[in-house]
């Protein structure tokens, strides 16, 4: 006797949930948010902050998250000329979820390293 197909009664977020992870998904697009958290920061800065992203990387994901409205940049006008990154309103709700995972990856570590 095959067994009855039963119905999932959780909502489906499917539309929401691919809308959200296609602003956060792309490589090193978490850690870009999350270190814009603490305050606008200079492409510079950003390399430093996330040493294993390279350049032309950096430089994509930046104008990706402007394109999307996660983040504003600013010429600043000094010799020579730099430029700030920001995030906006939309990029600062990101803050809860990606804390939350943040949380969950070290709970996840934590409990890897006393399993050895």
């Amino acid at each position: 006797m095959p067994l009855k197909r039963r119905k999932n009664r959780t909502p489906h977020p499917m539309c929401p949930l691919s809308d959200c992870m296609a602003f956060i998904g792309g490589a090193w697009t978490p850690n870009i948010i999350w270190y814009l958290s603490g305050g606008p920061r200079r492409f510079s800065e950003l390399r430093s902050d996330i040493p294993l992203v390279s350049a032309k990387v950096l430089t994509q994901r930046l104008r990706e998250l402007e394109e999307r409205g996660i983040l504003i940049r600013t010429v600043m006008e000094t010799s020579p000329p730099s430029v700030e990154y920001a995030l906006t309103g939309l990029g600062r709700e990101f803050m809860p979820v990606i804390a939350a995972i943040a949380e969950v990856g070290q709970r996840l570590k934590d409990r890897a390293s006393t399993a050895v």
